[in-house]
């Protein structure tokens, strides 16, 4: 078996992460206990170690949490092995192929858990975050780290619009002991981050 790191674990999920590719990206599996079902976030990079996390795992599907290059690498190869990818609309052109499109507010259902999708943008036009029902995991992307929000140098990112997304759909809705899992590096919490966003806003990045 996949050699992985378990971020997460009670009754009823369990949470894999392993990091690939040059950036270092986290790639997470979201693995219903009780079916034994999961769902892979972001085929990132080195596509054979995760295909084999996909057998051993029992991935279903595969989701983005947004576009850019270094999360992407791994799409076409499992998109080869049978596996169904879905992104946002606004970043699905970034993707050399995908099956589904992801829609804001909708839920996604692997085994007995409910995955509630989240349209953040600012980092991307269609990044977008999970929160697993009933549990305090929120997958966070490139929108959310541990001292701020994601990048927006990029073509088509902006500061204002990801700000915005970080206060009216993670820092409102979710408590401060969401566990916040990004795209990269450490983990943290809602409420660790949360009373600095006017610190952030101040700074500009």
């Amino acid at each position: 078996m996949a050699e992985t790191v378990i971020d997460y674990r009670d009754g009823a999920v369990e949470v894999h992460r392993v990091v690939v590719g040059p950036m270092d990206n986290n790639v997470y599996v979201v693995r219903c206990r009780e079916t034994g079902d999961a769902l892979l976030i972001d085929a990132a990079n080195e596509h054979e170690r995760l295909l084999q996390l996909c057998r051993d795992l029992g991935v279903r599907r595969v989701v983005e949490t947004h576009g850019h290059w270094d999360h992407i690498q791994a799409v076409e190869a499992v998109r080869d092995a049978g596996y169904d990818v879905a992104v946002t609309a606004a970043d699905a052109d970034m993707l050399p192929a995908y099956d589904q499109i992801l829609d804001d507010a909708s839920v996604l259902e692997v085994g007995r858990l409910r995955i509630a999708t989240i349209a953040t943008p600012g980092h991307t036009p269609g990044s977008m975050c999970f929160a697993v029902e009933g549990t305090p995991l929120l997958f966070t992307g490139d929108t959310l780290f541990p001292g701020g929000p994601g990048n927006t140098s990029f073509e088509n990112a902006d500061f204002a619009t990801i700000i915005r997304s970080i206060e009216d759909r993670l820092f409102v809705p979710f408590g401060p002991d969401t566990i916040v899992l990004p795209g990269h590096g450490d983990g943290t919490t809602i409420g660790t981050e949360s009373p600095h966003l006017a610190e952030w806003v101040e700074r500009g990045w």
